[in-house]
């Protein structure tokens, strides 16, 4: 009976060892405790591969030589910098975008897009005089932004025109105009040339960028539907390009103030 209990301790002792050993080698987790950085200083001109180069050159003869062909011609330069509450540029962008837009969202929706905002920091370069290409569309837009179309209340159009005033920025516009009073209030909002109704919803066209608040737009994050078109902004632009010979620009006031 002793020698029976004596190896039963025994047992219990080596079950506890084993348990502590199998734990003791499970799967360790590890945690950051540090971070560390520093500047390495680029001393050394990497020389290409000529064997790369040359499989590479005529992909990018190609690519070179389709943004360099001449697509269509603009008479004058178009600057975002030019204006109070909107520039050349900026017309001719919000109405391109509204007219391509709309043709794509009548087929598949059924439906018509009211009007359009875009963002004035959005544009990065000029519309040169002469001829056009499609490199000139990349400078202008080289972001990936695509247009989508947000279905808005009446209410939420009122806020739009309030942040437009508020910003005092020449944000891009086409199908609406506004009248700002003297105590910097919108009034006299039309689309196309209709009286804002604020118990109707309209459809915006603006980019993806905006569609979800950006630059501080928090109007939109209250729209009823989004629709992405899944038409880039730039496409858009080439698009048009080829579709013309001559650039035209309209010029008619979207926004005035009063005195």
């Amino acid at each position: 009976m002793v020698k029976l209990k004596n190896n039963s301790i025994l047992i219990k002792h080596f079950v506890l060892l084993l348990t502590f050993l199998l734990f003791s080698c499970g799967k360790q987790n590890y945690y950051t405790t540090k971070i560390e950085g520093s500047k390495i200083g680029i001393t050394e001109k990497i020389t290409s591969d000529p064997k790369i180069d040359a499989y590479l050159k005529p992909y990018r003869e190609h690519i070179d030589q389709d943004l360099k062909t001449v697509l269509a011609y603009c008479p004058e330069t178009l600057d975002k910098s030019k204006g109070e509450f909107q520039t050349a540029i900026g017309c001719f962008l919000a109405d391109i975008t509204l007219n391509k837009s709309n043709a794509v969202f009548q087929k598949r929706e059924n439906k018509t897009i009211d009007f359009c905002i875009l963002n004035h920091g959005g544009i990065r370069s000029i519309l040169p005089k002469g001829d056009v290409t499609a490199r000139t569309a990349y400078e202008i837009m080289p972001f990936e932004n695509s247009a989508i179309v947000v279905e808005l209340k009446g209410e939420q159009v009122l806020e739009l025109c309030q942040y437009f005033i508020r910003e005092k920025k020449p944000h891009p516009l086409s199908g609406i105009q506004l009248t700002i009073d003297k105590t910097n209030t919108p009034k006299n909002i039309t689309i196309q040339s209709v009286p804002l109704d604020l118990n109707k919803t309209y459809y915006v066209v603006t980019s993806d960028y905006l569609s979800n608040g950006g630059d501080n737009m928090d109007f939109f994050k209250k729209g009823i539907k989004k629709y992405d078109i899944e038409y880039k902004l730039r496409n858009i632009l080439i698009d048009y390009f080829k579709d013309v010979d001559t650039i035209q620009v309209n010029n008619s006031i979207r926004v005035t103030k009063e005195q």
